[in-house]
């Protein structure tokens, strides 16, 4: 089981049917209204599954996390850390703040961050950790689980830098930089499920 970051289309964001998100969607827009902004409506179709197209998103958020949470705590501020990796819903436009929401199932409020927002911070991790270059740049079907995966099963001796240290870490940098990575290039939202 566990959860997924996921890619979401427009039928599903606007979607009133249970697991849709169209609750969400209103609540953002009638949000951004109150805030001068316009709403949130041009989010694209979902596309047909296509391996290594870039058109969808999906990752497990199953290794441990605290290695990544010590890499934030040493490189980001409480505040930026909570704005890279405490959101609910990540949206592809600038938010001048987070926008928290009441309308989680369980009784508290969601955080709604903006990818122009958290694509900075998460770069600055990659930087830090001098990430490689060759980590999967499409997400499409939890490439980058597989990409780390199979890091695990090389001998360490042949891998270099401060992301090899931490392979766990360096997958939640990986994957907040290529969230709001695809989150911007696709103009879709991102959701937790």
């Amino acid at each position: 089981m566990g959860v997924y970051l996921v890619s979401i289309g427009a039928e599903e964001w606007f979607g009133d049917e249970e697991g849709g998100w169209g609750e969400v969607a209103s609540t953002l827009n009638a949000e951004l209204e109150r805030r001068g902004m316009p709403p949130y409506l041009d989010v694209p179709a979902e596309t047909d599954f296509a391996p290594g197209s870039g058109q969808a998103f999906e990752e497990k958020m199953a290794p441990l996390m605290t290695g990544f949470l010590a890499l934030c705590e040493t490189h980001l501020s409480r505040e930026e850390t909570e704005t890279l990796c405490g959101w609910t819903v990540l949206v592809p436009f600038s938010l001048h703040e987070e926008i928290w929401l009441p309308i989680d199932a369980d009784d508290h409020d969601s955080m709604v961050a903006g990818a122009p927002q958290v694509l900075p911070l998460a770069e600055r991790l990659a930087a830090a950790i001098d990430l490689p270059s060759d980590v999967p740049a499409t997400c499409d079907n939890l490439d980058l689980s597989r990409w780390f995966r199979d890091r695990r099963k090389e001998p360490a001796a042949p891998r270099t830098g401060a992301w090899s240290k931490d392979l766990d870490a360096a997958f939640y940098v990986a994957v907040f930089l290529r969230a709001a990575q695809h989150s911007i290039r696709r103009g879709c939202p991102m959701v937790y499920s």
